[in-house]
């Protein structure tokens, strides 16, 4: 599989006060693929994220989509930038007080000025693909956390962006969900095309998703590469972080299925 650079980080600094968390981060997210960083508590990665899509600007350094820095862009040329992007929270984040349906389709209303035959032809198709037939009139409330998932990430592509950010997506499921929504991302990669940008701490999502796998430490991307590298890195603080986390990524990777290409 050849790889495009989709989003390219350079030297990027980020503080708070005297918190100065990214410290020269340096990141290539390649497009169609399956992109994860993890970290430990605190390095920054939610951080990071909030950099990429132009939630924040960054104190110095450049980030480039497509080829274009949206650093020095102004709020009314972020608009197209953002629309590039769709956005997966920890925890989906839906509207307890909407239906699936109107959950998925509030993107299409906000910034959309599509017809309602055609929002619903979307919306009815985006579900149907993600397995969620028929639970279009049920509530948040009334579903599993696997499936509100399935609705976050719905929602997240009804406006066909061209990247899918995950926030943490494992957090707070007990483990067979987890490992459901560990197929979950891997299948919308497949059947949507999209680059997937991951922030994780959970191994085994890490090593049974990540096409590629970067590990921020002390505000910097140590290591980026495929599983494999990450694996038989001999970096002290790469061997530190995957002991620390009491998970064995090659089991994992034995257990995830045929190799995944990069």
């Amino acid at each position: 599989m050849g790889k495009q650079v989709h989003i390219r980080v350079a030297d990027v600094h980020k503080s708070y006060g005297e918190n100065h968390v990214l410290r020269g981060v340096d990141l290539l997210v390649y497009e169609g693929l399956i992109n994860v960083v993890i970290g430990g508590s605190g390095a920054g990665k939610t951080v990071l994220m909030r950099q990429v899509i132009g939630l924040e600007k960054p104190d110095s350094g450049q980030i480039f989509i497509d080829g274009k820095d949206i650093v020095p862009l102004g709020e009314m040329k972020m608009g197209p930038v953002r629309r590039k992007f769709g956005m997966v929270f920890q925890h989906a984040a839906l509207f307890d007080s909407m239906t699936v349906f109107d959950n998925v389709a509030f993107p299409l209303r906000e910034h959309t000025r599509l017809g309602r035959g055609e929002i619903e032809a979307r919306v009815l198709d985006k579900l149907a693909i993600l397995g969620l037939e028929g639970a279009e009139d049920r509530y948040p409330s009334d579903i599993s956390g696997g499936m509100r998932k399935r609705v976050g990430v719905a929602r997240a592509l009804i406006l066909e962006p061209m990247i899918l950010l995950y926030d943490e997506p494992t957090t707070g499921l007990d483990p067979i969900a987890a490992r459901n929504v560990d197929e979950l991302v891997r299948e919308t990669a497949d059947k949507f095309d999209v680059t997937s940008f991951v922030i994780s701490h959970d191994m085994t999502t890490t090593f049974t998703v990540g096409h590629y796998i970067s590990l921020l430490h002390e505000g910097r991307i140590r290591i980026t590469g495929v599983p494999e590298e990450i694996i038989s890195s001999t970096d002290p603080e790469v061997i530190r972080f995957l002991r620390s986390s009491g998970v064995d990524p090659r089991t994992v990777l034995e257990g995830a299925g045929a190799p995944r290409e990069a």
